[in-house]
């Protein structure tokens, strides 16, 4: 299976995307500023579309990656289905959770797969990760802390981020469905959600930091915070059972090294046994995670992160803008 891939959104991430597609072959791209569709294209010999329903309209397309604006990638998504196209569309594939329930919907009629981008599941230290905790190396699971943030640079607060009608919200929805996805992944869902989202230093009609307590229903907890005021990127998550913990630290360039640390308590506690793994290398998950999605197209499985995920982590996020407004 070599399929034939149409790339809707030629930024910073549709870039990544055409750099990572393994197997598949980047036939055509489209941008609603023309001359970065036209940039991508020769750079990779594809085919520069003027629209995306252009796109959407040829046969040799038939994985489509939708890499756009927050506002437009559950209308692209739904008329790449109806098209008939398979589609790896990047988090948090809507603004809000009621955009996706027609997006959902179609899918299912139409029998293609969608695949949402949450590619943080695929970095070598949570695939190592959730492999350690499927295999009972922690135990029984207690609660998840996480951190996830960055600094910004002049003139955020006046990016496309900063405008909710195009973003849905700010940092909450911007990195915050990562976190919340990965702890998804790993406790499973949150019944009971409380949080809190403010504007702390940008001056922005949307939220600079965000604070999250999730529940599942046997109580395990996961502590989530995302930021746009840390100043030197970060991301950290510690995820901690009845036998040990993991610490899940970097995540290549900026954010430093991608290490993951295991802690296995002894019999007489005291100090853990130590193990580190890291991870200095590029960072494969843009590649790895589509791979993973040409087998579920191959196979007709659903894609591991999928709409479901996508509305659950929303529904997650539209809560807490819901208290957070009083």
């Amino acid at each position: 299976m070599n399929p034939g891939v149409g790339i809707i959104g030629c930024g910073l991430i549709g870039q990544k995307r055409a750099k990572a597609l393994g197997r598949g072959r980047l036939v055509a791209c489209a941008d609603i500023n023309a001359v970065a569709a036209k940039s991508l294209a020769e750079r990779t010999g594809a085919k520069a579309c003027a629209t995306w329903s252009a796109l959407l309209a040829l046969d040799e397309v038939e994985v489509v990656v939708v890499a756009t604006l927050h506002d437009s990638l559950a209308e692209i998504t739904l008329a790449a289905i109806n098209a008939g196209k398979h589609v790896l569309v990047e988090k948090p594939a809507a603004r809000n959770h009621l955009e996706l329930e027609p997006v959902i919907a179609a899918a299912k009629l139409r029998g293609v797969k969608v695949r949402v981008g949450f590619n943080h599941r695929y970095h070598r230290a949570f695939r190592k990760a959730h492999e350690l905790v499927r295999a009972g190396a922690l135990g029984e699971l207690m609660f998840i802390r996480a951190r996830y943030g960055h600094g910004g640079r002049p003139g955020y607060d006046r990016e496309w981020r900063a405008n909710p009608d195009l973003s849905g919200g700010g940092e909450l929805i911007d990195q915050g469905p990562h976190l919340i996805d990965l702890a998804r992944w790993f406790l499973g869902d949150f019944p009971d959600v409380q949080g809190f989202a403010h504007t702390y230093y940008w001056a922005m009609p949307v939220d600079d930091n965000a604070f999250l307590t999730l529940k599942t229903v046997r109580k395990q907890v996961a502590f989530l915070h995302v930021s746009c005021t840390e100043w030197k990127n970060l991301f950290s998550m510690e995820i901690y059972g009845r036998t040990g913990k993991l610490e899940v630290s970097g995540l290549g360039g900026s954010y430093g090294v991608e290490r993951l640390t295991f802690y296995r308590m002894l019999p007489e506690m005291g100090p853990p046994e130590t193990t580190a793994w890291e991870y200095p290398m590029a960072d494969d998950s843009w590649s790895v995670e589509m791979e993973e999605f040409y087998e579920d197209i191959r196979l007709g499985r659903e894609p591991a992160a999928g709409l479901g995920d996508a509305r659950e982590a929303l529904k997650i996020i539209g809560r807490i803008y819901e208290d957070s407004k009083t």
